[in-house]
C-alpha cells in the first residue's frame, strides 16, 4: 500500500472518531460556541503550517469572493448544523446519514449542472435514500425521524453543495491555503451566530478539563486540520474515485466509535440502512462503473 493510502485510511479513522469527539463537546458545551472556536483553532493551525511550509499567501480579490462563498456553506453552515444535529440525534444515525455525502454531491452535480445519469446510478440514489430511511424511522414510518436527523442531513446537503462550487476555483490556488482561510474567517460568523442566541463564552472554560481539553484538541487539531490538509493532498494523488472509496470507511469509522465511545447500540436498521447505503455509494457515484472499467482494461491489456 502506497503511503499516500495509509495516511488517507488514518485520516478516515480519524473523521470517523471526530463524530463521537463533537458529540461529547456539544453535550457539555453550547454546539455553536464549541464548533466556533474548534474551527478557529483547527484554521489558524492550517494558516501556520501553509506559512511554515512556504505555501503561506494573500488571495486576491476574485479568490477572496470565492472563499467567502464557498465558506458559508462549507463551514459556517455545515458545521454549525452538524453540531446542532449532533446534540438530537444518536452518533449513530449521524454517521450513516453523513456518509451519503459523496452521493449528494453526485446528486447536486446532476441536478444543477444537468449531468447525464445513467439508469444504473439512478438505482443507487434509490438506494442510498431507502437506507437513510431505515436508519433515521428504525421501521417506525416518518413520524420517528428525529429532527437532529434531519439537521445532519441538511449539514450533509449543504457541504455536498459547497463541493460544487469549489470547481469554481482557480487551479493555481492553493486548496489546503483556501481550506484555512474559510476555517479561518468561517470561525467567525458561527461565532457571531452563537452570540445571537445569547451564549455565554464563560460556557467555554469547561473546556480546562483534561477529557473535554484532550477531546477539543483531537477534534480540532488532528481531525480538522491535518484531515484536510491530508485529504486535499489525497484527491491530487489519488484521485476523486479512489478518495471516495476510503470515504466509506469514514462511515465505518464513525460507526465504530458511537459503540465504544458514546456506548450506542447497532439495531438491525442500522446495518441494514448502512447495507444500502453502502451499495448507494458504490453504484450512484460511478465508483463501480469506474473499478468495472479499470479491471475491463488490465484484462485488455493483458
Amino acid at each position: 500500500m502506497k503511503k499516500i493510502h495509509i495516511l488517507l485510511f488514518i485520516v478516515m479513522l480519524f473523521w470517523g472518531f471526530n463524530l463521537s469527539a463533537i458529540k461529547v463537546l456539544v453535550t457539555d458545551i453550547d454546539p455553536i460556541l464549541v464548533t466556533a472556536l474548534r474551527i478557529f483553532v483547527a484554521g489558524a493551525a492550517v494558516l501556520l503550517i501553509c506559512l511554515f511550509m512556504g505555501h503561506f499567501r494573500w488571495p486576491n480579490k476574485k479568490e477572496w469572493k470565492v472563499i467567502l462563498y464557498v465558506g458559508i456553506f462549507n463551514v459556517v453552515l455545515h458545521h454549525t448544523l452538524l453540531s446542532v444535529g449532533l446534540k438530537y440525534t444518536s452518533g449513530v444515525n449521524s454517521s450513516l446519514i453523513l456518509g451519503t455525502g459523496p452521493l449528494l454531491t453526485v446528486l447536486l452535480a446532476i441536478l444543477l449542472l444537468k449531468q447525464r445519469v445513467p439508469k444504473l446510478r439512478l438505482f443507487g440514489f434509490v438506494l442510498g435514500f431507502a437506507g437513510i430511511f431505515l436508519t433515521t424511522s428504525s421501521g417506525g414510518g416518518f413520524h420517528s425521524i428525529a429532527i437532529g436527523d434531519v439537521i445532519v442531513f441538511f449539514a450533509v446537503l449543504v457541504q455536498a453543495f459547497s463541493f460544487i462550487l469549489i470547481g469554481k476555483y482557480h487551479d493555481d490556488f492553493d486548496s489546503i491555503l483556501s481550506t484555512g482561510f474559510m476555517l479561518f474567517i468561517g470561525s467567525g460568523f458561527i461565532f457571531l451566530t452563537s452570540q445571537l442566541f445569547d451564549n455565554q463564552v464563560s460556557d467555554l472554560t469547561q473546556l480546562f478539563s483534561w477529557k473535554l481539553g484532550l477531546v477539543f484538541l483531537f477534534s480540532s487539531l488532528l481531525c480538522t486540520a491535518f484531515g484536510h490538509i491530508i485529504y486535499n493532498l489525497a484527491i491530487k494523488q489519488v484521485g476523486p474515485a479512489e478518495t471516495t472509496l476510503f470515504m466509506n470507511l469514514n462511515t465505518l469509522f464513525a460507526i465504530v466509535g458511537s459503540v465504544l465511545f458514546l456506548n450506542e447500540s447497532l439495531t438491525l436498521f442500522h446495518i441494514i440502512g448502512f447495507v444500502f447505503i453502502l451499495c448507494g455509494i458504490f453504484v450512484g457515484t460511478g465508483t463501480l462503473e469506474y473499478i468495472l472499467l479499470k479491471r475491463r482494461g488490465k484484462f485488455v491489456a493483458k
